[in-house]
């Protein structure tokens, strides 16, 4: 993998609590990274969380990407970088 493209993403769950994340996918397509962002959600149970899609938009790309992060877009197409209110 040579390059990421990284999406930072807000979104707000049915409890009120803002999570902000980083969507990081192999290609710059923005509806790719909300529905993985969303995808992610689900996977957390936050089924019912608002994310707009301006609130799921891209920032950099990066060539730095580390090995962890490299498995998790080869296995599901994406990864996350959890930055604020995210779970642990």
């Amino acid at each position: 993998m040579t390059k990421v493209y990284v999406f930072d993403t807000y979104a707000k769950t049915t409890g009120g609590r803002i999570m902000h994340f980083d969507v990081v996918i192999a290609e710059n397509v923005p509806e790719k990274a909300l529905k993985y962002a969303k995808d992610w959600l689900d996977s957390l149970g936050e089924h019912g969380a608002y994310l707009a899609p301006e609130n799921c938009a891209y920032c950099h790309s990066s060539d730095d990407v580390p090995p962890p992060m490299q498995q998790a877009i080869a296995e599901n197409g994406y990864a996350i970088f959890k930055l604020e209110g995210c779970p642990k």
